[in-house]
């Protein structure tokens, strides 16, 4: 019993020297440049038993989170969009950048929001704001609301696909909604928002809201009190959530048309 009781705990410690040589050892993952797990996004780990896994590096979520950027069409927009390149010359432009670094320093169960007209620096600082976020390995997913919206809308009837469109976006940790109701317009030339918009806005909305582990950010042409008049139960989660970093960027200019 003793013999074999040496025998098995020296077997145990070479499978664990084996392993951290393995684990000393650099991946080929491209994308993020991981100090922890070397980019290979796991490590060795051996148990007591002597049973062998791979334990996922937490990497994997960040690397997860680019490629969803990636696929969302957002990617450009990571290396353009970024606080470096956010103009800070005027006293709330300066305000805006440091609420959004104190948000993805410590957002606790606060979301985070921008309004203002098109081409005022919304989706710039918005989007330099989820990549803080991915660096400090929150799993980030982009919402475009006017595409989705479109999407969810037409299969509404169609459960299993209507939930495979609407579901990752209750669920994920953080979920950036951009353009929050930006809508066509009827045939008099008017900004229409429809009954299916509310509804899959309140869905996402009191999801999200229910659970304050759960991070919104928003951006929208809407002001606060615009989103009280459309739907008071969608606006009042959202005024609720945002209170503490709500930036409305009123008098700012459209920076694209400079």
């Amino acid at each position: 019993m003793r013999s074999g009781a040496l025998s098995q705990l020296s077997a145990l410690e070479i499978d664990r020297r084996r392993a951290e040589i393995l684990n000393r050892q650099r991946g080929n993952l491209e994308g993020y440049d991981c100090q922890q797990c070397l980019n290979r996004g796991y490590f060795v780990h051996v148990d007591d038993d002597g049973g062998r896994r791979s334990v996922e590096c937490k990497c994997m979520d960040t690397r997860r989170s680019m490629d969803a950027i990636k696929r969302s069409g957002l990617s450009s927009l990571l290396e353009r969009y970024t606080y470096e390149k956010w103009q800070a010359n005027e006293r709330w432009q300066k305000r805006a950048l440091e609420l959004a670094k104190s948000y993805a320093a410590k957002p606790g169960g606060s979301w985070f929001m921008m309004t203002g007209r098109p081409g005022s620096g919304k989706t710039h600082l918005c989007t330099a704001l989820c990549a803080d976020l991915m660096r400090n390995g929150k799993r980030v997913k982009y919402m475009l609301w006017r595409d989705v919206s479109v999407q969810a809308k037409a299969v509404v009837n169609d459960e299993e696909e209507y939930r495979r469109i609407v579901d990752p976006l209750k669920t994920v940790p953080v979920l950036y909604i951009d353009d929050l109701f930006k809508a066509g317009k009827d045939e008099k030339g008017n900004v229409k928002v429809t009954p299916g918009d509310i509804n899959l806005a309140f869905e996402i909305i009191n999801f999200r809201y229910n659970d304050s582990r759960k991070l919104t950010i928003i951006s929208s042409e809407r002001s606060v009190g615009d989103m009280l008049s459309l739907d008071e139960a969608v606006g009042s989660r959202i005024y609720e959530r945002t209170r503490d970093f709500y930036i409305p960027l009123d008098g700012a200019k459209n920076w694209r048309m400079e």
